[in-house]
């Protein structure tokens, strides 16, 4: 049990895509910054936005294993496919989720206004729209070949 923080840290094709998250919300938060000229740390532990933190770690994922054990192995495969799913989701089932949101806000802030409804605002930026996704995508890359 001693040696499982170790072995984690030691775990190379892991680290780097805890770094390629990490990174793409780094990116996330000071193009946040720079668009809004304020600082909210939601933006650093929030979904959506630009680059997509969820495409930059499923394909670093997948191209370090790919890099490590091979393009032509199961591991891959299973990363690949994974990558896919994430980032597939990432720029659809939670973009529409972002979009009902931002509807049902409007139609939350009209009966509000007419005084019959009290409700909390639903969050609106789940998801990514495709260019942010292979944004994502291309930085998870990036960073798992410079890791090598």
């Amino acid at each position: 049990m001693n040696e499982i923080f170790p072995q984690i840290v030691k775990n190379k094709i892991f680290m780097t895509t805890l770094a390629a998250w990490i990174i793409a919300q780094m990116v996330k938060v000071t193009l946040g910054v720079m668009r809004e000229k304020r600082f909210d740390f939601r933006w650093f532990i929030g979904t959506g936005g630009m680059p997509s933190s969820h495409a930059a770690g499923a394909s670093c994922l997948a191209t370090a294993i790919g890099l490590e054990f091979g393009f032509d192995t199961v591991y891959f495969a299973l990363a690949a496919a994974f990558a896919l799913v994430v980032m597939f989701d990432a720029q659809g089932v939670r973009r529409a989720t972002g979009r009902q949101a931002r509807i049902l806000n409007k139609i939350t802030e009209d009966i509000y206004w007419q005084g019959k409804i009290k409700e909390h605002r639903l969050r609106e930026l789940v998801g990514h729209t495709p260019m942010e996704v292979i944004v994502g995508f291309l930085l998870g890359v990036t960073i798992a070949v410079l890791a090598q």
